[in-house]
This record gives C-alpha cells, structure tokens and sequence, in this order.
C-alpha cells in the first residue's frame, strides 16, 4: 500500500526536488528528499529511489551502482533529454526504469507503480523447482544450497521463466522483464546470457530453446518442482 511505501527524491533542483516531494506526499508516500549523492548513500534504506543522474558531488550512475549493492530497493533514474548512454549505463547498473525530464506526476506515479509490481511479486518469496531455489527478496539463486553468483540481468531472466515454468516466454517478454520494459533492439543479447546462465547453473537441459517462440524451464533431470 502507497501509505508504506518510502521514496528517497534525489534531485540538486530545489524546485523541482520540492515539487516531487510534494505531489508524492499528497499521493500516499512517505517521502525523504536530499540533494547530493553523498546524502543520498546516508538515507535510510528506501522501498523507491528516485534518483537524479546530473548530481552536484556524486556521478549519478555510480550511486546508482552502489546504492543497489547494498539494496534491493526499486530504482528510477531520472535523466536531461539527449542521455541515452547515461540511462543504458544506469539500467546496466541496476536502475529499474528510467524518466526523462520534462516529466508529469502522473507518469511518475505509473511508473513507480510499475516498479513495485515487479519488485514485489505476487506469491512466494522463494521460488523453487527441483534444486534449485530464486529468492525473490534477496534476488539469490542456490543450486542444492550451494549459492550461485548471477548478474542483475541473469537472475531476471531466471526469475521470468521460473514465474511459470514449462511455459514459453518469447525473446520480447524476456528482455522487457529482465532489460527495461521500453526496450528496443537485437534480441540476440539474449543468448549470451541465457549460456552463462546454463554454465553458472549447471542443469543440464534446463533452460530450454524453443526455436521459434523463445526459452522455457524444462525438465531436466532433478528439476522438477519438489512437493
């Protein structure tokens, strides 16, 4: 519920910071605003950052990056118009999704809808299907309780196909969930990261390629769902 939702407003502007908190405040959220990258690493831990990438002290993309090793709260950046490298460098760094100035309040309350959804999802907050086991709050993998370290971009893709393993999740969905939902382009990025998952995972026949449509969890031997 919004009324339990804190949001950090990271933004030098004032005016706008003001604004932000503001209409935010008046949404249902429980708001804290600071103006420098430094203040911003200080803050109590948040569920939403909103997070300006032109900061006064701190690169924008670097508090990006630090603020999501040391925690799973959903991040928006907010960029000037003209920083497409700046917004795919954050989202490579963890962002969740991106907003680009001038933006209206009711975008941002979308998309800080958006994020929530998909940083809290509906059911377990452990996933498992045979030995294997996603912890969607700490956002970890362990295979027979052996914990196997994966990239931001790996563990969503995992996350995507064990939502409804045995289903086939095209390349599209894929990339939306696991990349950004506005994402555009090659789909072959996948590939590289769906045989570093297969490496990392060591299931054999697991993840499996449905030529054609996209990838799905398969039954592979001790893969299947333990009662």
């Amino acid at each position: 519920m919004t009324e339990e939702t804190r949001v950090l407003v990271v933004e030098d502007d004032r005016s706008i910071a003001e604004s932000l908190v503001r209409g935010l405040r008046q949404a249902g959220y429980a708001v804290e605003g600071v103006r420098t990258g430094r203040a911003a690493l200080s803050a109590a831990v948040p569920d939403v950052v909103l997070l300006d990438l032109g900061l006064p002290d701190i690169d924008g993309v670097e508090v990006c990056r630090m603020l999501r090793a040391r925690s799973d709260a959903a991040i928006i950046a907010v960029t000037a118009r003209g920083e497409e490298a700046d917004r795919v460098v954050a989202l490579d760094e963890g962002a969740d999704d991106y907003l680009v100035k001038p933006f209206g309040l009711a975008e941002l309350l979308a998309r800080i809808r958006a994020v929530l959804r998909r940083r809290r999802p509906v059911g377990p907050e452990v996933v498992r299907y045979g030995p294997m086991a996603l912890d969607l709050r700490t956002r970890q993998v362990s295979v027979d309780d052996r914990p196997i370290a994966l990239t931001p971009k790996e563990f969503g893709i995992l996350e995507c196909l064990a939502a409804d393993p045995g289903r086939v999740m095209s390349r599209q969905q894929i990339l939306e969930r696991a990349w950004d939902a506005h994402w555009y382009g090659p789909t072959k990025v996948l590939d590289v990261h769906i045989a570093a998952l297969r490496r990392k995972l060591g299931l054999a026949g697991l993840i499996e390629t449905v030529y054609g449509h996209g990838f799905r969890l398969g039954e592979a031997e001790g893969a299947r769902e333990r009662p």
